[in-house]
This record gives C-alpha cells, structure tokens and sequence, in this order.
C-alpha cells in the first residue's frame, strides 16, 4: 500500500513539473480557434509537402474546408531545394553539400490582406562518387526530413498567429 502512495505521489510530481515548465508533446501545438477552420490552398494538391501539412492540421484538430470569404487560407506557394558548396576533396570533386529547402506561403484571415513567410531548413550532405547509390538514397531521405521539418514549422507559424 506503501510502495502505491509512493509511486501515485512520484507520477503527480513529474507530471505537474513537466506541465508546469512548458512541456508538450512533440508537434503538438495551440491552433487559434478562429483558424480551426482552414482553406488549404497548393498549386500542386498531391505533393508530398501538401499532405504532410494537412496530415500536420488534422493531427492538430484543424478543419481543413473548401474555400470561403469567412475562412483563413494557408496557401502553399512555392518550396524548392537549393544545394551549395561547403567543400572540396583535393581532386576537385564536391565533398561535401548544404542543402537549402525553402518553403514559401501565405496566411490570409478573413478581411485581411495575405500575410508571408518562409520556412527555410538547411542541412549538411556528405558525397562521395563511389557510394552514389548509397548516397542518392540518403540525399531523399534527408529531402523527406526537412519536408517533415518545414510542415511542422508551417504548423508552429499558424499556432503564433493567435499571439501576434
């Protein structure tokens, strides 16, 4: 009975520290409620970033609807994927990469004008020319990554517009 006390004592302590100092699940944020209900708006609906912000706005109980004068509008306008020398083996040959994702998108409220921003994830790629199939699967595996990233910082920036 002892060791019962201790142990319900021991879970109420960590759980009113962890929610005390902040703590939340990861991508789990605070949507507004006036933006709910959202318009999702891509120039390509089936791209893989285009369903993994609207897999991000269901996860976070957001209504994603047709398009409405009374409806916010998050609007994917352009992402690409820049590459930029950091090094070079004594040969010549590029040994190492950064690769720029940026996303570019809008938040319109209703009776506002568009509001921009950007989503920018960088990351460091190593290539080598003897491991190319190799190093081809890890480049998509890294271009997934930084995907998963800026849908998750797009989701952070509609979770901010409340508190701005």
């Amino acid at each position: 009975m002892l060791m019962k006390r201790i142990a319900m004592a021991l879970i109420s302590v960590v759980l009113l520290a962890t929610s005390g100092c902040g703590f939340k699940l990861q991508r789990s944020y605070s949507i507004p409620a006036e933006l709910q209900q959202l318009h999702l708006s891509s120039s390509d609906q089936y791209s893989e970033l285009t369903r993994l912000v609207n897999d991000r706005l269901r996860i976070n109980s957001v209504d994603v609807v047709a398009a409405n004068p009374n409806t916010p509008t998050l609007r994917l306008i352009s992402d690409s994927l820049e590459r930029a020398t950091l090094s070079l083996y004594p040969t010549g040959n590029v040994a190492e990469y950064e690769l720029i994702y940026i996303v570019n998108y809008t938040v319109t409220l209703p009776d506002n004008e568009p509001i921009e921003y950007q989503a920018e994830i960088r990351r460091d790629y190593q290539d080598d020319p003897r491991t190319a199939l190799a190093k081809s699967r890890e480049m998509e595996l890294l271009t997934r990554e930084m995907r998963v990233q800026a849908a998750d910082q797009i989701i952070q920036t509609l979770a901010s517009i409340g508190t701005e």
